[in-house]
């Protein structure tokens, strides 16, 4: 498929790109050539083809997940400015 100058224009305008009249007529060169390879990628057959999430086929290692808080709760209480009843205290902010 070969793409008109106007084409090329949209798509820089789109972009957000300003481009010179050399600059459009070389990228729309690239741009024709890059939707002919996705044309030919249409073509090729992929019915029997299941898909992959990874083209090596590798079990990953997985560790248990266990929930662990980590046992610092008087740790990070010692940073608090003020704490009651094992909470930070804040001021009241809405009243």
């Amino acid at each position: 498929m070969s793409l008109t100058i106007e084409d090329v224009k949209k798509v820089a305008r789109l972009a957000r790109m300003k481009m010179t009249d050399a600059e459009l007529e070389q990228h729309k060169e690239k741009l024709s050539g890059i939707i002919d390879f996705v044309e030919q990628l249409s073509e090729v057959d992929t019915d029997n083809v299941e898909p992959l999430q990874s083209v090596v086929d590798i079990k990953l290692r997985l560790r248990a997940d266990e929930i662990t808080d980590g046992d610092l709760h008087d740790d990070i209480l010692k940073n608090a400015p003020e704490q009651l009843e094992g909470f930070f205290a804040v001021p009241k902010v809405v009243e």
